[in-house]
């Protein structure tokens, strides 16, 4: 039977960890599986979790007045959805929904971070691994907005 931990070891965002931190980790860690055109999280609802997506594509949304909510970039397996949950006052940015069928792995945020704290070495690296996607995602949000908002010449 695969465990928790079995599914953290095997997924490339936490791919290098420690297998202490990782142990720990899954302490926090239990399988979530969504159906297709499930809504995740909705932009700026209350961010306590984050997911390890496994299998399925999740869309995530941000709301356009005057156009809806407009997909900004599409997740697939091997990503990790959710990094609201580490940064105060604690609230999502974007809106997330899936595709198709997704199987995750949801990790408590509290829980996650109070072991980030306990252990700076594991939060120093946990939060560099979020930096980055916090970038990624914000870079691809511009070139979104860009697209939608520029005038043909």
């Amino acid at each position: 039977m695969i465990t928790t931990y079995d599914l953290l070891v095997g997924h490339p965002f936490l791919a290098g960890l420690p297998p202490r931190h990782l142990e720990r980790l899954s302490h926090w860690a239990c399988r979530a599986p969504f159906h297709a055109g499930a809504r995740i999280f909705e932009e700026n609802g209350r961010a306590d979790r984050f997911w390890l997506i496994r299998d399925g594509y999740v869309n995530l949304d941000i709301r356009v007045p005057g156009r809806g909510d407009v997909i900004v970039e599409t997740l697939g397996p091997g990503t990790v959805l959710g990094w609201s949950w580490l940064f105060p006052p604690y609230r999502w940015h974007f809106g997330a929904i899936t595709v198709d069928p997704v199987l995750t792995v949801a990790i408590d945020g509290a829980g996650t971070r109070a072991l980030c704290d306990a252990e700076p070495a594991f939060g120093y690296e946990l939060t560099k691994r979020f930096m980055a996607v916090v970038v990624e995602r914000m870079q691809s949000t511009r070139i979104r907005l860009l697209d939608l908002y520029t005038v043909p010449t």
